[in-house]
């Protein structure tokens, strides 16, 4: 096992990029060396465990999982695992399968400690809140403590703020950057191999730009930007306009790869950076949150590559050399709470679950995060758009949701399509998403049914039983298209989601989003949303239901207001 992964580890490092991380039987095979290891290979053996098993509810994960918790409960002796580092790098593996052996070792007068220590930054709880509740109720005091921390925002607190001023080097992509620029459409079947998907952004040669690609429309400018990072400096991805196209999370996953920086325990995966962009697509900005990224419209016409400057994200200001170059606004002062926590996705559980904590503990709402301000109140009727989020949001009859409100809809309807699906898949993984919380969870198979590669017939093959397993419905390769099926199966007055930018429903609503924001409406029944803007149609005349009109008011429900619809 160990010959063959390093011959695995050479043939990456010739590309540039990592190992994949260690699948089930690797990892099986890890550990049964682990408990008698080789001579010489302990060391590298506990690195293995570690650091290069997916965390989640990776079937790896589980098998890591339920070896740590035995060593852990002194099952069976280890040697280079003694009982409190199990316990340590069970915290470390973010959710899911280590979550219940955590809450068992809270009676454990030895280990305890330790486990209450990493269940105070595990933000994966879902329905084992309840367990850590029961046990603080029956007068655990560990389980009081990891409460009390959830309660006080500690997972939030005990990170580093967002720096008053951000040194970067400048990478700088002239005119429009789309996402097919990023995550090539031909490169799809690997955007789940994240580190060898990244190495085809930017293959194709631009015209002006600075750079050229290591293999012209095979290999993008990899060294060129290892080389900024020499000047010691965060990289920023500059751009006049960056992130129009296909809702591809792929591509600011191959962003983040290039500019960002390691997720501890997390391989293959990592998260922040900044984005500067004349103008910056909505979904792409979104999917930069998603990743703990710094997203920041502002005229680029003055940044040039290479460029040292300093991004002051509190006060708004690009400076170079202490001389000011732009100044600019953050979209919301929220976005400083996301990068903060890693991530969008990781504020908003972890908000959550301060929530239910201090609930718990009969404690008014947390004042440690920022809120969004509200926009300017209206006299205006709502359109039909605001009014099915309004619904899906628990918002009285005939009230909508304005737009730049940040809302979480409920979302009925969540499609995945089968180029992002992998993706969704491990995005799923990471979220310890055992059951999907979303009524109709529905996986197509329509890109690559005609002419499939081999890594599709594999994904034909492996993703339909992942999906079925936690509620969902797969199609066949050849069952038709998934905006077609959503036009379907989608009731009046509902919210959806679906992981491509033309995905729509013909009476219910629709918002594209990326894998990442796909699984997590999956996982959870609700998605964050900053409302956009929707056109509202009024009738002049006042509206005689008796009559037929050429405009049918069926399958909407109106406010009425002096006799107009």
């Amino acid at each position: 096992m160990l010959q063959a992964y390093r011959e695995h580890v050479a043939e990456r490092a010739a590309l540039g990029i990592p190992p994949l991380p260690l699948d089930v039987a690797q990892t099986a095979a890890v550990i049964e060396l682990l408990k008698n290891p080789p001579a010489g290979e302990g060391e590298f053996l506990l690195d293995l465990l570690t650091h290069r098993v997916p965390p989640g509810v990776d079937d790896a994960a589980k098998v890591k999982a339920s070896f740590l918790a035995a060593v852990a409960h002194g099952d069976f002796v280890v040697d280079l695992l003694p009982p409190a580092r199990a316990t340590e790098l069970l915290g470390t593996m973010v959710g899911g399968y280590n979550v219940k052996p955590l809450i068992d070792l809270l009676d454990d007068a030895a280990i305890a400690p330790i486990a209450a220590k990493a269940l105070k930054k595990t933000l994966l709880m879902f329905d084992f809140f309840h367990d850590v509740a029961e046990k603080a109720t029956a007068g655990n005091a560990h389980a009081r403590d990891v409460i009390q921390s959830w309660a006080d925002a500690e997972w939030f607190t005990s990170r580093p703020e967002v720096a008053q001023r951000i040194t970067v080097s400048v990478f700088k992509v002239p005119g429009e950057t789309n996402t097919d620029d990023l995550s090539p459409a031909p490169d799809a079947w690997s955007r789940p191999d994240i580190p060898l998907h990244a190495l085809a952004m930017l293959k194709n040669t631009r015209a002006g730009a600075a750079f050229i690609p290591e293999e012209d429309g095979k290999r993008g400018p990899m060294a060129f930007i290892e080389n900024l990072k020499k000047q010691g400096h965060l990289v920023a991805y500059v751009g006049d306009v960056v992130g129009t196209g296909s809702s591809r999370k792929s591509a600011t996953n191959s962003v983040v790869w290039a500019t960002g920086e390691d997720i501890p325990f997390v391989p293959n995966k990592r998260f922040g950076g900044v984005t500067l962009g004349g103008k910056i697509a909505p979904i792409f900005f979104n999917t930069q949150e998603d990743s703990g990224s710094l997203p920041i419209e502002v005229d680029v016409s003055a940044l040039e590559m290479g460029d040292v400057v300093d991004v002051m994200p509190y006060a708004g200001r690009i400076e170079r050399n202490g001389e000011l170059v732009k100044t600019f606004a953050l979209r919301s002062e929220v976005i400083l709470d996301e990068v903060r926590a890693g991530g969008r996705i990781n504020l908003i559980i972890g908000r959550s679950l301060t929530a239910r904590a201090r609930d718990y503990l009969g404690l008014p709402a947390a004042t440690v995060f920022r809120l969004p301000h509200p926009p300017a109140s209206s006299a205006a009727g709502f359109t039909v758009a605001q009014k099915m989020v309004g619904r899906a949001c628990g918002l009285p009859e005939g009230k909508g949701v304005r737009p730049g409100t940040y809302c979480e809809p409920k979302m009925t309807t969540v499609g995945s399509q089968d180029t992002t699906g992998p993706m969704t898949r491990d995005e799923l993984k990471d979220l310890a998403c055992l059951g999907f919380s979303s009524d109709l969870v529905m996986q197509s198979f329509c890109h690559t049914a005609a002419y499939p590669k081999p890594v599709d017939v594999k994904t034909h093959r492996d993703l339909p039983a992942f999906m079925s397993n936690r509620g969902g419905v797969s199609l066949r390769p050849g069952d038709g298209i998934i905006h077609s099926w959503l036009n379907r199966m989608l009731l009046p007055d509902t919210v959806g989601t679906g992981g491509d930018s033309h995905t729509r429903f013909p009476i219910g609503i629709s918002f594209p989003a990326g894998s990442g924001l796909v699984a997590f409406a999956a996982a959870t029944g609700v998605m964050p949303l900053d409302m956009p803007e929707s056109v509202l149609c009024a009738l002049l005349a006042p509206c005689n239901p008796a009559s037929r009109c050429a405009i049918s008011c069926m399958p909407f429900h109106f406010m009425r207001s002096s006799g107009a619809c």
